[in-house]
C-alpha cells in the first residue's frame, strides 16, 4: 500500500455531501487531512461533471464509486457514461436490493445479470465490483452466497470490493478471503470492528478495533489490492475525525 492509494469513502460524510457547495467543502478536510483519492458514494444529486470539477480543484483522484444496484443491472451504459464523465474506471454494485438470498433462483437470477453488467462495463474499458455486506455469508449449498457469486462470474467481469467490516461481521475469514481473490481484488472498503458497551458489534475507526490491520494489509498488497478505501457506516462523533484517525493509522504502515 502507497501512501497515495488511501482513498477516503464520501458514504462516510455523506450527510455533507448533499449539495456541490457542501461537497466541495467536505473533500477540501478530506484532502487537508492528506488523502489524496476519494470514492464517490452517498452523495446528493449533484452533475457528473461538476463532482469531477470539484474533484479536480482540490487534486483528488476519483478512485471508484458506487453505483445505484438497478441501474448497474438494467441500464450500464448509464453507469458507463457517468464513470467516463467522472474519469474514473472502477464502480462497485452495493447492495442487492430485493434480493431474496434464501432462494437459489433470485441469487442465480442476480449472479447472471452481474456478470452480463460487468461485460458491458470490460466493453468500455471499465470494471464492475461486487461489494458485500453480512447477508452474503448465509449457507447457499456447500457454500456461502459469497462463494456461489465469485464462482459463477466471469473474473474478467466482476471483481470484489471486499469489506473487512463486513466479512467479519457475516463470519468470514478476511484473509483467507483476500488470499482466495488474489488477482481479483482491486479495491478493499478499511473499517475495524469492535464491540460496544452493549456487546453488540461496532464500527471503529482503524486501529481502534479488533482486526488484525497490519495482516490484512499485507494479504491485500500481495493479492495485488490497488486502492485502500477507508469508510465507516456510522460514526459515533464527527465523521471528517473518524477519517483522519484512519488516515494517521495507515500513513505510517505506507510503503512510500
Amino acid at each position: 500500500m502507497k501512501k497515495h492509494r488511501i482513498a477516503a469513502q464520501l458514504y462516510t460524510v455523506r450527510t455533507h455531501c448533499q449539495d456541490a457547495a457542501g461537497l466541495a467543502e467536505s473533500v477540501r478536510k478530506i484532502r487537508a487531512i492528506g488523502y489524496t483519492a476519494v470514492q464517490v458514494s452517498g452523495v446528493g444529486p449533484i452533475p457528473a461533471a461538476e463532482i469531477a470539477a470539484i474533484m479536480r480543484d482540490h487534486d483528488l483522484v476519483i478512485c471508484a464509486t458506487h453505483e445505484p444496484a438497478a441501474t448497474i443491472l438494467n441500464e450500464p451504459a448509464r453507469v458507463i457514461e457517468r464513470l467516463h464523465i467522472l474519469g474514473c474506471k472502477l464502480t462497485a454494485y452495493p447492495y442487492p436490493h430485493g434480493v431474496d438470498f434464501s432462494d437459489p433462483a433470485q441469487v442465480t437470477a442476480l449472479v447472471r445479470q452481474l456478470d452480463a453488467a460487468g461485460a458491458a462495463l470490460r466493453a468500455a474499458g471499465l470494471t464492475l465490483g461486487y461489494h458485500n455486506h453480512a447477508h452474503e455469508f448465509r449457507r447457499l449449498g456447500a457454500g456461502t452466497v459469497l462463494d456461489h457469486i465469485f464462482a459463477n462470474t466471469d473474473p474478467r467481469n466482476l471483481v470484489a470490493e471486499l469489506d473487512t467490516y463486513w466479512v467479519q461481521n457475516g463470519g468470514g475469514d478476511i484473509i483467507a478471503w483476500i488470499n482466495r481473490l488474489t488477482g481479483r481484488l482491486p479495491f478493499i472498503h478499511l473499517k475495524d470492528y469492535g464491540i460496544d458497551a452493549q456487546n453488540q458489534p461496532a464500527f471503529r475507526e482503524i486501529g481502534r478495533g479488533n482486526l488484525n490491520f497490519p495482516a490484512i494489509l499485507a494479504a491485500a498488497r500481495a493479492a495485488g489490492c490497488e486502492w485502500f478505501i477507508v469508510e465507516q457506516d456510522t460514526c459515533a462523533g464527527d465523521p471528517f475525525e473518524s477519517l483522519r484517525i484512519s488516515y494517521n493509522y495507515l500513513a505510517p504502515l505506507a510503503l512510500g
